[in-house]
């Protein structure tokens, strides 16, 4: 299941984001069960994030709305954003 898909063709993975990147959220990618969670999270669709720490392999380090949130690698993968 997909939320979002206006910006779909120009958007790239959270987790392909380098560190010190912002980006803006244009998709979910995922069961109803991780996009409610990744909302309530505060990733919605026009929100800017940024990315502080990606350590490969490791978890994604990502500032949203103020809050420093990790996230594991393959969630981050189903956070489809656009660069800025």
């Amino acid at each position: 299941m997909s939320l979002w898909m206006k910006e779909r063709n120009d958007g790239i993975p959270l987790a392909m984001l380098s560190e010190n990147e912002g980006a803006i959220v244009v998709e979910l990618r995922g069961g109803r069960g991780l996009v409610r969670r990744l909302s309530e999270l505060g990733f919605t669709y026009g929100t800017k994030v940024k990315v502080l720490k990606s350590g490969s392999p490791g978890p994604v380090l990502v500032d949203v709305r103020g809050s420093r949130i990790a996230l594991g690698r393959g969630v981050a993968m189903k956070i489809i954003v656009s660069p800025r």
